[in-house]
């Protein structure tokens, strides 16, 4: 061997002759090859070793299939996996192992809500604990040779904002725990091509997010009209077969897919009653959300995506929430234009614009401004997420958006307090104001937003006031109980108003640093 030559692990030898004086002048005449030390390279032997003439010693190397530094891949969950392969775009073809595997169940079990209500089996979480492993175990034999059936969903309704009720589906409590595994499967594969605007039903995201995305995009775009457009019946109307192709896009594991479609036909239980679902998912199941937002995702999303990239005429901004979302236009032709495009659109895949609630407004930096040249009215309103939007200035008179609690929202609430006040009337006092503190946390922890602490203030002293009345009712003695008192009294436990959430603009230019920097070309 030359000098220099490489051997086959990528190291150089060179050679050399030793010179100890206790050797024989046979092995002084014998040479022998020591090689170099080089980089980090994957060599049979450690550097030290090969240097030092040591005896090797036991150790895993690359020889092993093992590498010499931790692996980062041995620490990712098997949904995280899943998410990672997803990146690829390939269609998923072995997944439906993940389903009956015995440890998912069981961090499926843990996840869900202790204090739901039982499904049609009359299961709950807590005597379904009583045997739990032995059910784990069995559920997971049923769903790995495929004799999974899941039951029908039990029909409740709850009332709404507007007066009318919603009709939820409450799954039996092993079909919640299917469901939680599936639904964690199908948000790691479409959690990589969810568009940037989609806000509902998503891990990192939710309501505020949407909220401060349309506020920033309106304030710091050119938008000057708004199209607020709900879909009729969404749930309920979901095709079948266009659903279950959009999620053989992407799944290719027929078993999967095969249980995806036996909860889409499982039916619902209605007064003792049980019919067929032919379209629709029931609103309330775990894996229901996720379905909704992939049949948007194709059906809506993309569509508006691509449109605003090759035919926008002027700015467009877009946030969804589900199946509520919020349109901006500059122009005002490109708004008219895209409603009925959107029209048929909807009616393409089934669905259909409700259109009490969908409409065109002049909303914007200008609006107000027009509309007074034109002697007309202040700009109009809109509901989003619970908040009406209103054009508003600083008082710099600068422009801004600025977002009061929802009046029916506020008088639904208090109107269903009113009822539950009169339930806890004879409850003790630490027990009602404590479920008051609560409530009034949980409220301000959703509507504290900059610009609408007159609405909390307001919401505040009409709970105080429900609960004054309440407690007068108690009994003689009590009547005499003043507002006076009845203040020092209350003031243990009801938490005063506040602010809970940061200007729109601060907390995208946190979480969105590089993202937000190129929005803001528009500052007055």
């Amino acid at each position: 061997m030359s000098p220099d030559e490489e051997d086959g692990d990528g190291g150089t030898y060179r050679e050399v002759k030793r010179r100890t004086p206790m050797m024989n002048d046979k092995r002084k005449s014998d040479s022998c090859i020591v090689p170099e030390k080089s980089a980090n390279k994957p060599v049979k032997e450690t550097g030290a070793e090969q240097m030092e003439g040591r005896r090797l010693v036991k150790r895993k190397t690359l020889e092993t299939g093992e590498s010499r530094t931790p692996s980062r891949k041995k620490d990712l969950t098997v949904f995280e996996r899943i998410r990672l392969a997803a990146k690829g775009k390939q269609v998923m073809t072995s997944l439906y192992h993940v389903v009956y595997n015995v440890e998912r169940l069981r961090e499926a079990y843990f996840r869900l809500k202790r204090t739901a209500a039982a499904g049609v089996d009359g299961e709950t979480w807590q005597s379904y604990r009583e045997e739990l492993e032995e059910r784990l175990q069995g559920l997971s034999n049923r769903l790995a040779r495929r004799a999974y059936r899941p039951p029908a969903v039990r029909r409740v309704y709850i009332p709404k904002a507007d007066g009318r009720e919603r009709a939820l589906g409450v799954p039996a409590l092993e079909d919640k725990i299917v469901q939680q595994v599936v639904a964690q499967i199908l948000t790691a594969i479409w959690e990589t091509e969810f568009v940037g605007f989609s806000y509902g039903f998503r891990p990192g995201r939710g309501a505020h997010e949407a909220l401060d995305a349309l506020a920033v995009g309106i304030r710091q775009r050119e938008i000057n009209w708004v199209l607020d457009a709900d879909i009729r019946g969404f749930f309920d109307t979901i095709s079948h077969e266009w659903l279950m192709k959009f999620i053989e896009h992407r799944i290719g594991d027929r078993r999967l897919t095969a249980l995806i479609e036996k909860w889409l036909k499982a039916g619902v239980l209605e007064a003792g009653e049980w019919r067929a679902s032919e379209e629709g998912t029931p609103q309330g199941g775990l894996v229901s959300p996720v379905l909704a937002n992939v049949y948007l995702h194709y059906s809506f999303d993309l569509w508006v995506q691509q449109r605003r990239k090759r035919r926008a005429g002027g700015e467009v901004i877009v946030v969804r929430y589900a199946d509520d979302f919020v349109v901006g236009f500059e122009h005002r032709s490109e708004a008219e234009l895209f409603q009925e495009e959107l029209r048929e659109r909807m009616r393409r895949f089934n669905l259909t614009l409700n259109e009490e609630k969908t409409r065109l407004i002049e909303f914007g930096r200008k609006a107000a401004e027009n509309r007074e040249q034109r002697g007309e009215r202040k700009p109009e309103t809109f509901n989003f997420l619970g908040f009406t939007h209103i054009c508003g200035k600083t008082r710099k008179g600068k422009y801004q958006v600025v977002r009061k609690t929802m009046r029916k929202r506020m008088q639904a609430k208090l109107k269903t307090l009113k009822g539950e006040f009169r339930r806890r009337m004879h409850s003790p006092l630490k027990e009602q104001g404590e479920w008051v503190g609560a409530v009034l946390r949980g409220h301000y922890q959703y509507y504290g937003v900059p610009l609408n602490s007159q609405a909390l203030e307001s919401f505040a002293y009409r709970v105080k006031r429900l609960w004054h009345r309440a407690l007068k009712r108690r009994s003689q003695k009590a009547r005499r109980l003043t507002w006076e008192k009845f203040k020092k009294v209350s003031a243990r436990w009801t938490p005063a108003p506040r602010i809970c959430h940061p200007y729109p603009e601060a907390r995208l230019a946190a979480r969105y640093p590089r993202t937000f920097g190129r929005w803001q070309t528009v500052t007055t």
